[in-house]
């Protein structure tokens, strides 16, 4: 079929379109920065900008399509993310119809509509409300809590458990819900396309129903973490978002209304979805153990940060170092007169025999120190001067993520108090190219900290001297 996929930049949508193009289905996706969408191994994709509050580009994202897959929200956008999709929404259901477009699919919150008061929620069923509104048939499965590898859920449950031995919670952790793994959402979203006279609601869950605190210690029992969890009454939900954004990656603007919808019980109430489609969705316990074996081999597909924007357009040249989502990092952006390819080039042919271009000694000094403390080191090398492949050691570095020209993401095998992440990302601009280079850490403990800002000093003197030395010579 022909399709279009919004939210191509997102979670869900960055897993569903591989899925559609295996399927044999024509793929087209609209993104307001289809730069974000540079890289991406989908052969046969269509890729085209605009944004949906804009009537004529979404008129022209539609134009011969068959089905639409609606999977945008914007729950990033502060306090008017109600309003502004709503207004995506209807306006989207409306095109569609003057299109022609058969169906429309959409993924939205489940709860029942009586007892709903959180407004993440609300906005969720009111977006599929308003789809309809336009006259075609829709297809709205209605999810609880997501696990999988990188969904903000199940991050922020995960991060929580991993770093708090005893935490003393709201009440809300007693309401009961019912997730759902990532692969059996995806499974509904792709067969969707072979029921051509579905419409409607379908509440969608997996095979079990826990309440928050099961579901951290449930996840703490298979990391084999022995962890106690205290309740106490918190009277605004706004405390217990800003303790998630200080201890998890996820944003106050992100947890704020998932905290909030916390407190609504979401429980699968009609099994029509069982009853009318083939997926047989997994209980939670192997959801997470399928999440947790991803990121052990370096899977995850996309995350809760994927559609966040990067290095855009207008941001000048700058440097950042601070704390962000719950990771440490020392940021660096740089503008270069030299073709994209040409950078990615430079980059992939840092570490080995050429060694480190800015600090080299300090780098050396580093793999002494770890090696000594019974790390690797720096004695592995590289196994090409200049090729790299994911899974390919450099140094005491592993490289965890390539799409060329586009992305080189290093994961820190160094003794560590913590988890550290060196990623480049380079993207076209009309001077030549645009390269963003960020060192990320998550911290274990107060010795992850602790370790972060003693080796500032030295940060300040490497990391710019390594962006401007690759700047220099993808320019010569």
């Amino acid at each position: 079929m022909r399709v279009l996929v919004t939210g191509a930049t997102g979670y869900i949508g960055g897993r569903l379109v591989p899925r559609l193009v295996d399927r044999g289905h024509l793929v087209r996706c609209l993104s307001r920065n289809p730069d974000r969408l540079f890289g991406h191994p989908w052969p046969g994709v269509e890729i085209t900008s605009g944004d949906l509050l804009d009537p004529e580009a979404t008129a022209m994202a539609l134009d011969d399509i068959e089905v639409a897959f609606y999977l945008v929200h914007s729950m990033a956008a502060g306090q008017a993310f109600r309003e502004r999709d709503r207004l995506m929404a209807l306006g989207f259901g409306q095109a569609a119809a003057k299109a022609g477009v058969r169906r429309l699919i959409y993924l939205g919150g489940l709860g029942d509509p009586e007892k709903v008061n959180s407004k993440h929620l609300v906005s969720r069923q009111e977006v599929g409300r308003c789809l309809a509104d336009g006259g075609v048939p829709v297809i709205e499965f209605r999810a609880a809590v997501i696990v999988g590898s990188g969904s903000a859920s199940f991050e922020m449950i995960r991060h929580l458990t991993e770093r708090l031995p005893v935490m003393i919670t709201p009440t809300w952790v007693n309401t009961r819900c019912q997730p759902v793994g990532i692969r059996s959402v995806l499974e509904y979203l792709v067969e969707a396309l072979d029921h051509p006279t579905a419409h409607g609601i379908y509440e969608i869950g997996g095979l079990d129903v826990l309440s928050y605190r099961e579901m951290m210690l449930r996840y703490a029992r298979i990391r084999g973490l022995r962890r106690f969890i205290l309740t106490f009454p918190v009277p605004r939900p706004e405390l217990s978002s800003r303790w998630v954004d200080l201890v998890t990656p996820i944003p106050y603007r992100i947890a704020h209304p998932l905290v909030e919808s916390l407190q609504t019980e979401v429980v699968v109430r009609d099994n029509r979805a069982f009853r009318d489609f083939s997926v047989r969705p997994s209980g939670y316990d192997a959801a997470v153990r399928r999440a947790l074996s991803r990121m052990a081999q370096d899977g995850v597909e996309t995350t809760w940060a994927s559609s966040l924007s990067s290095f855009a357009n207008d941001q000048p040249e700058a440097d950042v170092l601070g704390s962000h989502e719950g990771l440490l990092l020392d940021q660096r952006r740089r503008r270069v007169k030299a073709p994209p390819a040409h950078l990615f080039e430079a980059i992939c042919a840092l570490g080995g025999e050429e060694g480190w271009p800015a600090g080299n000694a300090l780098w050396q000094l580093r793999g002494l120190m770890d090696r000594l403390a019974g790390g690797v080191g720096m004695r592995r090398g590289r196994r090409h001067p200049r090729d790299l492949r994911v899974g390919d050691p450099l140094d005491f570095w592993r490289v965890e993520a390539l799409e060329a020209p586009h992305l080189v993401r290093l994961r820190a095998e160094m003794k560590l108090p913590g988890r550290a992440w060196l990623q480049f990302e380079v993207l076209p601009d009309p001077a030549g190219s645009r390269v963003e280079q960020t060192a990320f850490f998550e911290p274990r403990g107060v010795l992850g900290y602790l370790y972060w800002y003693s080796v500032l000093p030295f940060h300040r003197f490497i990391f710019p001297g390594l962006i401007n030395s690759l700047k220099t010579k993808s320019e010569a």
